[in-house]
């Protein structure tokens, strides 16, 4: 276990070269609110193995190697998220069943407005007109991954305001609507 002078010791030389760590980390990813997060989450990392540090160490070159192995931890973390919300998007293109297909419940197309504006337009073109996403994703000059993640979220955002709205309907997949526009 590290003494307790060495374990305020690493909390003060952290926090006075967090700036650095900061530059260090936006060099290597180019992004300042991602530098901002892998060193947070390496400040994290530090901070619970402060036992593992032995007295004789530089804590400001120790740290460095913590925020330089985060940085590859991150790619591997966001490449796993990538993957997931591909599969999701995949699977949430894949046509429905005939009966439901034709059935769109008049709370979906009422609450579109409610959503935000770019939210909205991707559920209506993807979902309603059946635009491939890839398609989709051209004519808005995004990524394709990135119109999935905007896709994913708006149909979040949707479930949410049906849930609010349509209540007990909402949950059973809004089918058989029996809320206030309905009665």
């Amino acid at each position: 276990m590290a003494p307790p002078e060495m374990a305020e010791q690493l909390r003060q030389l952290l926090t006075e070269n967090l700036a650095a760590f900061r530059r260090f980390a936006q060099r290597r990813l180019g992004d300042p609110e991602l530098a901002a997060d892998v060193v947070q989450d390496a400040l994290l990392k530090a901070l619970r193995a402060e036992e593992e540090l032995r007295h004789d160490e530089n804590l400001v070159a120790w740290f460095y190697r913590v925020l330089r192995n985060a940085i590859p931890d991150l790619h591997r973390k966001k490449a796993t998220q990538t993957k997931a919300l591909e599969r999701f998007a995949i699977e949430m293109e894949k046509s429905p069943d005939a009966e439901s297909h034709g059935v769109i419940c008049e709370c979906v197309t009422r609450l579109l407005p409610t959503l935000k504006p770019e939210y909205a337009e991707v559920i209506r073109r993807v979902d309603f007109d059946e635009q491939s996403t890839e398609e989709v994703a051209a004519s808005l000059d995004i990524m394709a991954g990135n119109l999935k993640v905007r896709l994913h979220r708006a149909r979040q955002q949707l479930k949410e305001r049906l849930i609010e709205t349509c209540r007990l309907c909402a949950t059973h997949g809004c089918l058989d609507c029996y809320c206030e526009t309905h009665s």
